[in-house]
């Protein structure tokens, strides 16, 4: 999602700010060469984000040191674009800057030019967005410019190629930072040395941080703390009032400690609210919303709006991975149907849309398609009349999802929701529930299939193993708890691709495949949400093959990330590229904290095999993050599930008092 960059960057002088801000001298694009046209250097690469750049006019380079020698060489500053596949403003700025022959001659002749898929390199996102933040807010498209060496010194996001809309535009940038680059060095030296700064201090900077005790009570001043953060009427977290358009984002970490917190009984909420009540609460709402594809299952990334209504229309592997988990555990604590239901709708979509023939699964589905950002799924409600037709069903179906209201998104159209409860639906209409869910059927069919014949949204077809490891985990899950051989199959079949595909003759494992070609090194979370899902798919079926496996990698994890000296683990391998700073953060995100997952993959074995070194180094990785989890425990639910776990075990916690 784009932000408009702030105009006041920390360590910048006030006249390099006026240069990169002011409409300068056009000089640095008056000697740039045509832009190319033929292609560049994107071409060899697997990554189909990449790929789409690859007959760009900018002469692009993959990062590598190639393209730093050349800056090197060259004396020229680093423009440094880093989006996904699925990224809408990304594909805006694709259109509007990348493919501008002006913008290409000016990239071409002051820049050497970088371009990175986040997915593929989360390592680079993380240092680059973290500089980013510290004078912005972030997103992507991310575009940052650095000095030869890496150091960033300016960045920002969506930029179109002139001034419109309130938007700086891109040429404005690049005259700028051109124009400083000639002149203003040294001050851009220090802003680049202040920015490193932070990253270092934020990332990590290899010193040891505080300790704090972990008491017992910490898992519920979690929970009451995320408490004030739910929307009791909407569901979901963060909701402001002072800022109601604030998008809203499913947060499946939440949910599943909610459930998890539940699970563990009235006691441990010491009287707080009811875990299970804001899960159920948040399920429900973005279910019966546009966020949840209510004809073709599956879940979009995020929502526009506090009543999950009108959805940003990429839909994530990863997202869809952790829902249908927390669906299938909310079937298995209340044993209301529904969830089941949507449940299998998820599995059902995953299976139908982004699964490989090999048995992995794919990344994800843009949000737009020829005809625009979510033309694929948005109706007039003339096209959907026509569609069903004659059907004795096509009125309730109108009614149950909201077409007989006002449009709901842009152009008179319809994102479909169902904005009243099926149950008072049906009351209406003077039906049953049951017998109305079977009459809905017959129309949904059709617009489904009518929708098939659309221009489809393109797959990013490259598969993750983290991700994977997330998905192997809900569907080993489903085929636990739904009773569903067909799930088990699949998180079989997914498992043995990712140990045969994407794991190197060493054991060590790799991040990406696609095309038959598997590459780069793995980090912390492939490794720890492999594990999760191979002890998920153990859990499951009882095959100790399963348990064999999960516990191999994590003892290669803990030797090529275990930080011996401090506990937990880095993102990045022992031998991995130096980059500016090496993370080691405990925050969950839309992905939950990967050594919060490690910390539960080492419980869980624990409880396999009775070694205590597992316990044992579980503690360590929650003695590490405790300063985090005592300043803000909210932001950190899957620790804290680990937390409570671990205390299970050892009623003492790291560090703590009983």
């Amino acid at each position: 999602m784009p932000r408009s960059t702030s105009a006041r960057t920390p360590g910048i002088t006030g006249s390099l700010l006026v240069a990169l801000a002011a409409c300068l001298s056009p000089a640095a694009a008056q000697d740039a060469p045509a832009g190319r046209g033929a292609g560049n250097q994107l071409a060899r690469e697997t990554s189909p984000y990449l790929l789409q750049h690859a007959d760009d006019p900018v002469d692009w380079r993959p990062w590598g040191p190639e393209a730093f020698a050349k800056a090197k060489a060259e004396d020229k500053p680093i423009f440094l674009s880093i989006g996904y596949r699925a990224c809408y403003w990304c594909h805006v700025m694709h259109r509007e800057c990348f493919r501008d022959p002006e913008i290409a001659r000016m990239l071409n002749a002051g820049f050497v030019c970088i371009k990175v898929d986040r997915e593929e390199r989360p390592d680079v996102d993380q240092v680059y967005m973290t500089a980013l933040q510290a004078f912005s807010t972030g997103g992507w498209p991310m575009s940052m410019f650095l000095l030869p060496d890496g150091r960033p010194f300016y960045g920002g996001t969506y930029h179109p190629a002139h001034a419109k809309e309130g938007f700086t535009g891109f040429d404005t940038v690049l005259k700028g930072i051109a124009k400083s680059w000639r002149e203003e060095r040294p001050e851009m030296e220090r802003a680049a040395d202040g920015l490193t700064q932070i990253v270092r201090r934020k990332l990590g900077d290899g010193r040891p941080r505080r300790r704090a005790p972990l008491p017992t009570s910490l898992v519920a001043d979690g929970l009451a703390a995320l408490a004030e953060r739910f929307d009791p009427e909407y569901g979901g977290f963060g909701y402001n009032r002072d800022n109601p358009r604030r998008p809203k984002f499913p947060e499946p970490v939440n949910l599943a400690f909610l459930i998890d917190q539940h699970r563990r009984g009235p006691a441990k909420r010491a009287g707080r609210d009811d875990p299970l009540a804001m899960a159920l609460t948040t399920l429900d709402a973005m279910a019966r919303g546009g966020i949840r594809d209510q004809l073709g299952g599956g879940y979009h990334r995020y929502a526009t709006d506090r009543y999950w209504g009108s959805p940003h229309f990429e839909k994530m592997l990863y997202d869809n991975a952790q829902l249908a988990s927390a669906l299938v555990r909310a079937f298995e604590t209340t044993a209301d149907p529904r969830w089941k239901a949507e449940a299998e709708a998820t599995f059902a979509f995953v299976a139908r849309s982004l699964t490989a023939a090999e048995g992995g699964f794919f990344s994800s589905i843009d949000a737009e398609s020829e005809a625009g950002e979510g033309a694929y799924y948005v109706w007039t409600r003339s096209e959907a009349r026509k569609v069903v037709g004659d059907d004795p069903d096509a009125e309730a179906f109108l009614q149950v999802y909201g077409l007989k209201r006002e449009p709901n998104f842009e152009g008179g159209r319809y994102v479909l929701t169902e904005p009243r409860a099926r149950a008072e639906q049906a009351e209406a209409l003077g039906l049953s529930a049951a017998e109305l869910a079977r009459r809905l059927e017959g129309p949904r069919a059709k617009l489904l299939a009518a929708r098939g014949r659309r221009p489809a949204p393109a797959c990013d077809d490259k598969v993750l193993t983290a991700w994977n490891g997330l998905m192997i985990a809900a569907y080993a899950e489903g085929g636990r708890v739904l009773k569903d051989a067909s799930y088990l199959r699949a998180a079989e079949k997914a498992a043995d691709f990712a140990l045969e595909r994407l794991r190197e003759p060493s054991g060590r494992l790799l991040r990406t495949y696609r095309g038959g070609s598997a590459k780069l090194p793995a980090y912390l979370e492939d490794y720890a949400f492999l594990v999760h899902g191979l002890l998920r798919l153990h859990q499951a079926g009882g095959d100790p093959k399963r348990l064999e496996q999960a516990r191999t990698l994590a003892d290669r994890m803990i030797a090529d990330f275990g930080d011996d000296a401090e506990g937990g683990f880095f993102f990045t391998a022992d031998d991995h590229e130096t980059l500016l700073a090496r993370s080691k953060g405990p925050l969950d995100d839309a992905l939950p904290s990967a050594n919060a997952v490690a910390a539960l993959d080492l419980l869980a074995l624990h409880r396999a095999t009775g070694e205590a070194r597992y316990l044992d180094l579980a503690g360590r990785t929650l003695d590490a993050f405790s300063s985090f989890l005592t300043q803000d425990p909210a932001s950190m639910p899957t620790m804290l599930t680990a937390l409570a776990e671990y205390q299970d075990l050892r009623p003492t916690p790291p560090g703590g008092q009983p």
